[in-house]
């Protein structure tokens, strides 16, 4: 992936574990409600961004997982 497909997707998940924080140390609701909003705009939008990137590959399916290549004989 390219840096800024996966800069979106670490901006989305300090949002979303910032919500998590402050809902747990009760900020105010208003806050809490805006960053969930805004961390819902920033999937989807990270998504999009991860899905419509311009990504090529040469392996195929015959190529397994690249943590356990099969043995080709």
């Amino acid at each position: 992936m390219k840096s800024s497909a996966i800069l979106f997707l670490i901006l989305t998940t300090c949002v979303l574990v910032l919500v998590t924080i402050f809902s747990a140390l009760n900020f105010p609701f208003p806050l809490i409600f805006y960053m969930v909003c805004a961390g819902q705009l920033l999937l989807i939008w990270t998504v999009y961004k991860v899905l419509t990137e311009k990504y090529t590959t040469e392996k195929t399916f015959e190529d397994y997982y690249e943590d356990h290549p099969i043995d080709r004989e």
